[in-house]
């Protein structure tokens, strides 16, 4: 409701509904709604389910629960709006994919194919960024890091992304001509003294 209230302030229509986006009837009946009349501008999915493990140790359930919410549900939203003239489709990767992250391997892949779906767009001359980020300082998916994992991360040379940071990064990123980016706050001495700079 806040939310909201702060984009009715600033000139915005808000509608706030709950739809299930992993299945593409759903979807496509949203896009439907949303277009009914009006024009839709551009798409942003940012949602992500963690549920940690090593790949060895990772079942079928795991893989759905974490896969479904990014993959599935960035599919079914490329697939609804591709015949649309979209100013921009975002959706938000996790540099877990790019860099790798211990005991993440599902959402490392679920991150992937989210970049691979941005690049996919591009070719066929649609709008498409996939934004692999770094870790938020904020209440996001990274709030419930323990200490020593937090300290894991920031140890391997990625600083944490302040709000206002994150929010210059996304400006910037969304006007790149590249589809694949990795907004994130590196550390270069930390990434060095960790055994050298990732490609």
């Amino acid at each position: 409701a806040e939310l909201a209230g702060d984009l009715t302030a600033l000139g915005a229509r808000v509608q706030v509904l709950a739809v299930d986006l992993t299945d593409p009837d759903a979807v496509r009946d949203l896009i439907a709604g949303l277009t009914d009349g009006d024009r839709l501008a551009g798409v942003v999915h940012t949602a992500g389910v963690l549920d940690d493990a090593v790949v060895t140790g990772t079942d079928a359930d795991q893989l759905a629960r974490v896969l479904a919410p990014k993959a599935d549900a960035a599919w079914h939203l490329h697939e609804a709006t591709a015949g649309l003239d979209l100013d921009l489709f975002v959706t938000y990767s996790s540099i877990a994919g790019v860099l790798g992250s211990p005991g993440q391997g599902a959402y490392a892949a679920a991150n992937a194919f989210l970049d691979a779906l941005a690049t996919h767009r591009r070719a066929l001359g649609l709008p498409g960024h996939a934004l692999a980020w770094g870790m938020w300082d904020t209440d996001g998916m990274a709030a419930g890091l323990r200490a020593v994992d937090r300290n894991r991360v920031t140890g391997a040379g990625l600083g944490l992304i302040t709000a206002p940071v994150g929010v210059a990064l996304f400006d910037a990123a969304v006007t790149a001509d590249d589809a694949a980016l990795v907004p994130a706050v590196l550390d270069l001495p930390a990434l060095r003294a960790a055994g050298g700079v990732p490609p």
